[in-house]
């Protein structure tokens, strides 16, 4: 059985720990819970769980993954501190990695003590074909991400576009993955996640549009390449909690963690 420890305990957090206590997550246990302030979750019963603030009580519950559901900030704070307790590390906020050094750094971690970052699909889909397509070579690569307007209340969005007013689908950045990553952080990590798993920050093509006649979180990915050409298009439906995010990218998790400990794994 897999010890799982969980950092952040927000809407994709308390999906992830409802898929693993209720075994969606293959044999697994939730052994930990890293929070902010503790005090908070006094009323919060997760079986044997630990819910603790403290890092170190954290980590002497020997979890053998450590899944990051808490923000780029998490993802800078405790990547190498997983890797270096012996943990593997799943990251959910994976645009931090287009901070090259922080990237750096953690891979560098990962094979010093001979443990693995896990990037799971999360909001995205394909990523096992454009990894495989990227062996190469894979010529282009291009992802448009479409939210509604309840999505970007509180980002960027808000210095381009007035969102009380907009009526029709609105571009509001047109780059590359890497600089989308920086100016959404919590919206376009599936940018980062599709440039890991294909030709990079710099090459992958990202546009991003405020979308009114839409409720869903839409996602569409196109690549060519020597193994030919592929178009994906997902619509994941925004949680009610946090329209950021959705509920694929929990489902994503466990399936993840499930693979970890099963005897098939698909893709």
């Amino acid at each position: 059985m897999l010890n799982v420890g969980l950092i952040g305990y927000g809407t994709a957090g308390k999906d992830v720990a409802e898929a693993i206590l209720g075994g969606q997550a293959g044999d697994t246990r939730l052994a930990a819970v890293l929070v902010r302030d503790a005090a908070k979750y006094a009323d919060v019963a997760l079986g044997d769980c630990l819910i603790t603030d403290s890092e170190a009580a954290f980590f002497e519950r020997r979890p053998d993954v450590v899944v990051e559901t808490a923000g780029h900030a998490a993802v800078f704070r405790y990547a190498e501190a997983a890797l270096s307790h012996g943990c593997d590390f799943m990251v959910v906020s994976v645009g931090a990695f287009c901070d090259q050094a922080l990237f750096d750094r953690v891979m560098a971690s990962a094979s010093q003590h001979g443990k693995r970052v896990l990037v799971p699909s999360a909001a995205i889909a394909g990523l096992d074909r454009i990894a495989a397509a990227a062996q190469g070579p894979l010529e282009r690569v291009t992802l448009t991400t479409r939210k509604p307007v309840k999505a970007w209340r509180g980002t960027f969005a808000e210095e381009v576009v007035n969102l009380d007013t907009v009526t029709q689908p609105t571009v509001i950045f047109e780059g590359n993955a890497r600089e989308s990553s920086r100016v959404f952080p919590e919206s376009v990590n599936v940018s980062a996640a599709l440039s890991l798993a294909g030709i990079g920050f710099e090459a992958t093509e990202v546009r991003v549009l405020v979308d009114p006649t839409i409720d869903k979180n839409v996602h569409e990915v196109s690549a060519k390449g020597l193994f030919g050409e592929v178009r994906i298009e997902v619509q994941n439906t925004p949680s009610p909690s946090n329209p950021k995010t959705g509920y694929i990218v929990a489902m994503s998790v466990a399936r993840a963690l499930k693979n970890l400990s099963s005897p098939l794994v698909i893709g």
